[in-house]
């Protein structure tokens, strides 16, 4: 069984002036294997975020289902969502969302602290994590006293610590100076290769060459996919290229 299942998801947005329907989401319909690693990609508007979202459990469908391992994201009671989003998901944002009055170690252990985790088992866990990131010397810092990719290379940190099924990384490099992206990249890749399922939105070409398999998402729907296979990264940069310049222009679907 796969570990996420979307199916036949619709999302309908009802404009506050006017009351005019805006569908930004048809009938997407995908999966994700435990250990994928998949990008999603499309242009300003093309349903992506909104898509994100509601994986997430932050927004609901107007029909369909997302199903993660097995359970349905969608039916989940709105006073036990926090507690699922915490057990079952990690999440990577453009922003980082670190608290500036948390020191790092703080800002990691956070959602632990909000599970009612005990502190020596925060600590034994948070060890690997931060070594694996090469975050050890930067703990007791502060948000503002740390570059942007030390940022979000916490945020990960935070991400990971709970042991999630799926992390969501949300345009993850968007912020990022293009070293600190390679940096991260290079992080998700050996992060991913341990077993960690990933699935992240992005507009960057770089961003989705890393991945194994890439959606792009045009008018709210899957359009088409690429499967990263055999091929290196430069390969797979060029054909994601191509199928952007594609999508953009609205040519023939095509696998």
């Amino acid at each position: 069984m796969p570990l996420l299942e979307v199916k036949n998801l619709k999302k309908v947005y009802t404009t506050r002036f006017g009351g005019a329907q805006v569908q930004a989401l048809r009938a997407v319909n995908f999966s994700v294997e435990r250990g994928e690693y998949v990008a999603i990609m499309g242009e300003s508007g093309s349903g992506k975020t909104t898509l994100l979202n509601i994986i997430a459990s932050l927004d609901k469908p107007t029909a369909g289902k997302v199903l993660l391992a097995g359970e349905d994201v969608t039916s989940i009671a709105e006073k036990q969502l926090s507690v699922f989003r915490r057990k079952k998901l990690g999440f990577v944002f453009q922003d980082f969302n670190l608290l500036d009055t948390f020191c790092i170690r703080d800002n990691i252990f956070l959602p632990l602290v909000l599970s009612g985790e005990d502190h020596k088992k925060m600590e034994e866990k948070l060890i690997p994590i931060a070594k694996k990131l090469r975050i050890e010397d930067i703990l007791d810092k502060y948000p503002y006293e740390v570059s942007g990719g030390q940022k979000q290379r916490c945020a990960v940190a935070r991400a990971l610590i709970t042991g999630p099924e799926l992390i969501l990384a949300d345009e993850p490099t968007g912020a990022l100076d293009s070293r600190a992206s390679d940096n991260l990249l290079d992080m998700f890749s050996r992060i991913n290769g341990e077993g960690q399922t990933i699935l992240m939105v992005t507009h960057s070409v770089k961003a989705a060459s890393h991945a194994s398999r890439v959606l792009f998402i045009r008018d709210g729907e899957v359009y088409t996919q690429l499967y990263r296979g055999e091929r290196t990264k430069e390969a797979f940069y060029a054909d994601i290229a191509s199928s952007l310049t594609l999508l953009s222009v609205g040519g023939e679907e095509h696998a």
